[in-house]
This record gives C-alpha cells, sequence and structure tokens, in this order.
C-alpha cells in the first residue's frame, strides 16, 4: 500500500523541530485516491466566524491529514489531540484555534466524508440490462471504493455509535438509507417488472422495504405471475448490496489482502444479478 507524506510545516509553527526531519507517513491510500479529496478547510467550531487566510487553510490541512493517519492507524478511541498535532508539527495553541476539541475535528472531517458520500449517491446511474448498463454499474463501484478509501477511518468510526455519540451516527445512518434508495431506483428503473411492483407497492423509501420484510409484501404481482417482485423486495436487496459492498471496503481499508479492482467488479456483477438483470441480446 503507497503512504503519502504530509505537506511541510507552515514557518514560524514548528519551533524545537530539526531541520529536514520528516513526519511519520500519512494514513493508507488506494489506487491513488488523495484523502481526503475535499477537506474542511474552513476549520472546526472555533474558526467558523472568521474567514481564513491561505496559511490557516494549509494549517487546517495538514491538522486534517494528521488526524486521519492517526484515526487510520490507530483507531479514534485511542487517539489525542497530543498525537495529532504532534504528527500535523504544530502546537497545542494551533490546534485549538480552529477545532474545540477531537470531537469537533472528527465532525470537520465526517463533513468532508459525507459530501463525497453524497456525491456518490447522486452519481448512481440507471443501470440498463445490456453490456452498457453492467458497465456503468462497475464503474460506480469502482467510484464507490475510491472514495470510502478516501475517507475509510472516518466511515469505520462512524459505524460505532458508542464513539461519536448518537447525532453524528445519525448522520451516517441517514447517508446509508439514502444511498440504498438511490441504488434501488438506479436497479429498477429500467427494468419493467420491478417498475411494476413498485407502483403496486407504493413504497416510501427503504425503510418501508424494511418493514415489508416484517411478512408484509408491498404488492402481490410477485406471488402471482412470477414476473414483478415486491418493491420492498427491491428496497431489501439494495440494502444487502449496500452491506456487502461496505464490508469488502472496510476489510481492505484494514489492510486485509484482496485484489481491489476484480474485487470491485465481482460485487458490481452480483448487484446486476441480484436485481434479475441479465444482458440482453
Amino acid at each position: 500500500m503507497s503512504r503519502e507524506a504530509f505537506p511541510g510545516a507552515v514557518p514560524g509553527e514548528a519551533e524545537g523541530q530539526p531541520a529536514g526531519q520528516q513526519s511519520r507517513p500519512a494514513a493508507r491510500s488506494r489506487g491513488g485516491a488523495s484523502r481526503p479529496k475535499r477537506p474542511s478547510l474552513g476549520g472546526g467550531s472555533p474558526a467558523q466566524h472568521r474567514e481564513l487566510r491561505a496559511q490557516g487553510r494549509q494549517t487546517v490541512r495538514r491538522l486534517l491529514e494528521a488526524g486521519l493517519a492517526e484515526f487510520d492507524e490507530r483507531g479514534y478511541q485511542a487517539v489525542r489531540v497530543d498525537d495529532i498535532v504532534r504528527r500535523a508539527r504544530t502546537s497545542h495553541g494551533t490546534f485549538y484555534l480552529y477545532f474545540a476539541n477531537k470531537d469537533d475535528f472528527f465532525k470537520t472531517l465526517l463533513r468532508d466524508a459525507l459530501h463525497d458520500m453524497g456525491v456518490i449517491t447522486d452519481a448512481f446511474p440507471v443501470v440498463t440490462r445490456n453490456d452498457a448498463g453492467r458497465a456503468a454499474l462497475r464503474q460506480w463501484v469502482h467510484s464507490f471504493c475510491e472514495t470510502y478509501a478516501a475517507h475509510a477511518p472516518v466511515i469505520r468510526t462512524l459505524s460505532q455509535a458508542d464513539l461519536v455519540g448518537e447525532e453524528v451516527w445519525g448522520d451516517g445512518l441517514q447517508l446509508l438509507f439514502r444511498l440504498a434508495e438511490a441504488i434501488t431506483q438506479g436497479m429498477t428503473a429500467a427494468s419493467p417488472q420491478w417498475r411494476t411492483a413498485a407502483a403496486a407497492g407504493g413504497t416510501d423509501g427503504p425503510a418501508s422495504g424494511l418493514a415489508a420484510a416484517d411478512g408484509e409484501t408491498a404488492g402481490s404481482g410477485m406471488a402471482g405471475s412470477g414476473m414483478a417482485a415486491p418493491a420492498g423486495h427491491a428496497e431489501l436487496t439494495a440494502v444487502a448490496c449496500l452491506m456487502m459492498l461496505e464490508r469488502v471496503n472496510y476489510l481492505i481499508s484494514t489492510e486485509v489482502q484482496l485484489p481491489v479492482e476484480e474485487m470491485a467488479d465481482r460485487i458490481a456483477d452480483i448487484m446486476f444479478a441480484a436485481f434479475g438483470l441479465t444482458v440482453v441480446g
């Protein structure tokens, strides 16, 4: 796995560091993905009411990258502000100019992760029953994997409600259901049997599909004709595919040795088949 070095310290902020001393290597990166791609250069809550100049934005960026690397290597709970400022080669005073505490720091990184995952969600394609549709799905899965890799330490932490609190965990859960809904719509929009089922069921998003799993089908066409599946079934299929996609990326982000490109293609093919899509001539 490649690792990137941090940018040099801003002049005047690295007193006591030997000339030319190299910082510790940055967090893991996969497939050339930078991390974070769009750092929150405005900083945390202490910096929200002032406009940062170029040097301030550079300092925030260095702190964010240092913290992301620390979270990646040691986990959110084990990391202290001391570790972040040491890795960023700056001072506690500088950290608190831009962030109230470690939680505020994490929320700043989380804004980046939620933003980029939101972009990926909005980009989910309409998957048609042909080679072009399967190729579009494969491309999206690869983009998802790259985005996950860029924010892996934050996304892994986000899944642990006991560490980040219910409000922050809820933000992640909301994104999860939004993404599942996008997958449901994109995978079924070009398929007549799924459209028929959705019309029969009148669903309102993944939550209704989860309710349907409790024994009530959202439509009856599938049982009668073998053609149209319940709308709730589509939503549950999307959630299952998303969970598979997230877990594989979780394992890869912890350096489990898996062939990333091949895994992305296989997941896309599984999703394609899970919705009953086959290439038609």
